[in-house]
């Protein structure tokens, strides 16, 4: 992980959420000065309470977006929360990996954007209908990427 944080990317992205986090500081700094002048009042405790939940707010985000890209590099990009459903109940206790999906690799585009992956060959015995239809998605998607 240290590898990727020290990524000039990824350096970006501290000093970003590192400024985001002083601002945070001084404006709830400012707002509590604020509230001890003859003008201030209760709205500006208020303010001064909320500014550095917004800052731990943006470390806590930093935080789960390094880790999030981390497991994605190392290829365990499993979400820790989500239940599994089976057929004998709702839940299962043990954690099953999800079937691998090709991503294709986009080294020079942002990670929280949209990632196509390969559409299946149609199958015009199951639903005719249905397979005319994703032909026909493929054609327009393939007519889009000619762009």
């Amino acid at each position: 992980m240290l590898r990727l944080a020290l990524t000039p990317r990824w350096m970006a992205w501290h000093v970003l959420t590192l400024g985001a986090m002083v601002a945070c500081g001084f404006l709830s700094a400012w707002q509590w000065h604020r509230a001890g002048e003859a003008m201030g009042s209760a709205l500006n405790i208020g303010y001064g309470v909320q500014w550095p939940v917004f800052a731990v707010f943006f470390g806590v985000m930093w935080w789960r977006f390094l880790r999030l890209e981390a497991r994605r590099l190392a290829g365990t990009d499993v979400d820790e929360h989500a239940p599994v459903p089976t057929e004998s109940g709702p839940v299962q206790q043990e954690r099953t990996p999800a079937p691998a999906v090709p991503v294709v690799k986009d080294e020079g585009r942002s990670p929280f954007g949209v990632r196509r992956t390969a559409v299946p060959e149609p199958d015009d015995e199951e639903n005719p209908q249905l397979a005319a239809y994703n032909r026909m998605l493929a054609e327009l998607a393939e007519r889009d990427d000619g762009r």
